[in-house]
């Protein structure tokens, strides 16, 4: 799963958030103020506006202290019962429909099953709830002023921020009725979607291990006392390998993301073969991620590892047939937290410069490496496909080899070694296309060629390597990514490598899928009742929805606002569309591309205020978290609901002093 913005723990996170929220308050209220005040004194002139300016302050705070959380309530259920005559439930008619109709496009044969209807449910969930609740929030109080509802209510002893939060509350608590029920109507679809058990008889499978021959001199042929395989009955579009041992238990092998249990049974004289439900999907794994560097050829530390050409730069390549390498320091490793073993679970990506056997994949292996004595041992060798997972388990003993125990030194490397670099590169350069003549083997020899300082007599006297004892500095450990084919490249993220320390609840997981929506549709609700204190329904739906797409498209507006973009800002990239210019060559120079960078600077720097207002919509979406089967945690939620919570304090504020201005609030 691509993890593009790192997660920090939560109090680190804090601090740093709390601080950019108060300075943000802070220009807010500035700019607030400055406004208030050159409206004020348009009107009545420099003097009185100071006034005017600090009463109307002073009634707002009075305001927003003295609510009354009866009446609040009171405008919620207002704001329900305004919605339920509205006819929301007219969603779940149009969600029910979706459902119905969704088997008949939904693949079930998909290689990635869970990914496929997660990728369906919850966006088509979140999306109708979203429409319903932008429609709700922001022809409410426009509505209300129309019909003259507003009048009635505000001669009430009722607050402008009353009538604000009531809305807001009002409309979230629908939207989470509505989520809640759909999320529940979700799950079961999945679960029954997902749900299957393939057909094994006997005419199926054949017998494999030691055999012995028939009691009492019978005819009949040789019984097995072994193992039995063969293949399955071909269900959801796919078979597995079944493999049933001699106690009659087995499975069905793991394919799809999934495996099922399988058991033999014999009754009167008749074997049959009851297949479980599947299992290994509905999965939330929690992982440990570590910090990720590198090393290049030549054993030196490096930032990043090779540019291929890939527009793309979430991910650094390292080059096979070489010391280069990527490292993953992991902390918190300990026997209590992984008592049988190192899981590994790894997705690469894989850069060929030539083809090859492209069934095969690329050979690699994992070293792991004590951070503190450099001692090394070579755990796996593998083969990596382009993004497919490749689960590796690290064993808690090793045998000891004369080649796959040593001390490995992750910045030093001998002259001898340059010079072998030297020669490969040459060779690399004449012959690149022609590598795969060399053949595999020689790359492995080839790395096992360089020179590495060898264990001591007292580490290979000992016979095995404990991994906790040899191999983990306190809680700390290295695991080290090479590739083992010449003129190959793997691709690596921080993300890509992790240890699966243990498995959560699929079910909660699920749930908190759905808070990733129920947090945008907060958002959206609140901003919503925002805009239509001032604005009218169609123009704050506009204006919503501007909001929605620039939160989406955030971290690109950022990139233009900081001119990291091709081409120029703005005005600069119209000039060259216009002019036919590469975007990569200087603009032309003379007064108009003055001109236009000029403008560009303005628009960028407008730009950037509005970019940094706005919430990140996608980062509140925890669907791929939920579709990959990984575990959302507890920090995840902590920081993103509390980010959720200060843009509604922001917006309920904002929208009740801009209620409280205008004629039917006074």
């Amino acid at each position: 799963m691509v993890i593009e913005t790192p997660q920090y723990p939560f109090f680190e996170w804090l601090p740093l958030s709390l601080m950019s929220f108060l300075l943000v308050c802070g220009s807010l209220l500035a700019v607030a103020l400055v406004f208030g005040y050159l409206v004020a004194a348009l009107r009545h002139g420099p003097i009185r506006a100071f006034t005017i300016t600090a009463r109307a302050i002073a009634d707002g705070m009075v305001d927003l202290v003295s609510i009354s959380p009866r009446r609040v309530m009171a405008l919620t259920w207002l704001s329900i019962k305004d919605s339920i005559r509205r006819r929301v439930v007219v969603v779940f008619g149009v969600f029910i429909l979706i459902i119905l109709f969704a088997g008949w496009f939904l693949d079930p044969g998909s290689t990635h099953p869970l990914r496929l209807y997660i990728s369906f449910v919850l966006p088509a969930t979140s999306y109708l709830v979203l429409a319903l609740v932008l429609f709700l929030s922001v022809f409410s109080i426009p509505a209300d002023l129309k019909s003259k509802t507003l009048h009635t209510v505000v001669t009430k002893p009722v607050h402008a921020s009353e009538i604000v939060l009531g809305r807001m509350l009002g409309y979230i608590a629908v939207g989470t009725i509505i989520l809640a029920v759909m999320g529940t109507i979700s799950y079961v679809f999945v679960l029954r979607g997902l749900n299957h058990k393939h057909i094994v008889t006997q005419a199926d499978l054949e017998s494999v291990g030691t055999t012995q021959e028939a009691p009492d001199g019978d005819s009949e042929a040789p019984q097995s006392t072994g193992m039995q395989k063969g293949i399955s009955g071909r269900d959801h579009g796919h078979r597995h390998e079944v493999r049933i041992k001699a106690d009659g238990r087995g499975i069905l092998e793991r394919t799809h993301d999934h495996w099922h249990p399988i058991v033999r049974k014999t009754e009167n004289g008749e074997t049959t073969y009851e297949v479980g439900n599947p299992e290994g999907m509905l999965v939330a794994r929690v992982p440990v991620y570590g910090k990720l560097r590198f090393v290049d050829r030549q054993r030196k530390a490096a930032e990043k590892g090779i540019n291929v050409g890939d527009e793309w730069a979430y991910r650094s390549y390292i080059e096979g047939g070489s010391l280069a390498a990527a490292i993953w320091s992991f902390e918190g490793i300990t026997p209590e937290a992984f008592p049988k073993q190192l899981p590994v679970e790894m997705t690469l990506g894989v850069f060929r410069s030539y083809k090859g056997d492209i069934e095969k994949g690329i050979p690699g292996s994992l070293l792991v490496r004590n951070p503190k004595t450099g001692l090394t041992v070579e755990a796996k060798i593998f083969r990596a496909t382009e993004f497919e997972t490749d689960i590796q388990n690290i064993p808690k003993e090793f045998t000891i080899t004369p080649s796959n125990v040593y001390y490995l030194d992750a910045i030093k490397v001998s002259e001898a070694e340059k010079h072998a670099n030297e020669e490969k590169d040459a060779k690399d350069e004449k012959n690149a296309q022609t590598a795969q003549a060399d053949g595999e083997q020689e790359a492995g020899e080839q790395i096992a060629s360089y020179k590495r300082r060898e264990a001591g007599d007292d580490i290979k006297n000992k016979g095995k390597l404990d991994l906790f004892e040899d191999l983990v500095d306190g809680d700390r450990v290295e695991i080290w990514l090479q590739c083992l084919a010449p003129a190959q490249y793997y691709g690596a993220a921080q993300a890509d490598l992790y240890l699966h320390a243990k498995d959560a609840s699929f079910f909660l997981n699920f749930v908190k899928g759905y808070f990733g929506a129920w947090m945008q549709m907060v958002l959206v609700a609140s901003f919503g009742v925002m805009f239509s204190t001032f604005l009218s329904g169609p123009i704050a739906m506009l204006a919503t929805v501007g909001v929605l797409i620039g939160g989406f498209f955030r971290t690109s507006v950022i990139e233009v606002a900081r001119g990291e973009n091709y081409g120029g800002g703005p005005a600069e990239s119209i000039i060259r569309i216009f002019t036919h210019q590469n975007v990569t060559s200087e603009a032309n120079p003379g007064l108009q591309t003055d001109v236009a960078q000029m403008c560009d600077a303005v628009i960028q720097h407008c730009l950037g205020i509005a970019a940094r207002l706005l919430p990140e919509f996608g980062q509140f979406s925890c669907a791929d978290y939920l579709a990959y089967g990984f575990n959302i945690s507890s920090t995840w939620i902590s920081e993103h609901g509390l980010t959720v919570l200060a843009f509604f304090f922001v917006l309920f504020v904002l929208g009740s002093f801009i209620l409280k201005t205008r004629e039917v609030a006074r």
